[in-house]
């Protein structure tokens, strides 16, 4: 059992070795230490203008959710593209069930206006 996660482990441990070895590097070559204004993580070292945790307003998140159901069905797509030639009508149906679906999930996104951006 230990041969078949042996890839996996000689993966793992050759990418915390990489890191390693670059955190390494990175600590003898640097010549000096980071300033406050340099460790900041965004802007180029400016001074922020709003706290990195501020809230976002709803929308964004129905845009998210219909960018994700967008992205769920080319991944199902994908794979039903090379099976269908095998499947035949059967993969058709259960294909157009799936993008029914969807389509009725947009249609009440835009019944309910939550395509509106502004």
């Amino acid at each position: 059992m230990l041969a078949t996660f042996g890839a996996a482990l000689t993966v793992f441990v050759a990418a915390v070795a990489a890191m390693l070895a670059m955190r390494w590097a990175d600590h003898q070559l640097r010549a000096t230490p980071l300033t406050a204004p340099e460790r900041v993580p965004f802007t180029g070292g400016g001074e922020p203008e709003y706290h990195a945790w501020s809230r976002y307003h709803a929308r964004y998140y129905v845009m998210a959710l219909l960018f994700l159901a967008f992205d769920m069905e080319m991944v199902y797509m994908y794979p039903w593209a090379v099976v269908f030639a095998r499947e035949g009508m059967v993969a058709f149906v259960e294909m157009g069930m799936f993008l029914t679906i969807l389509l009725l999930g947009i249609l009440y996104a835009w019944r309910e206006r939550g395509l509106e951006w502004a």
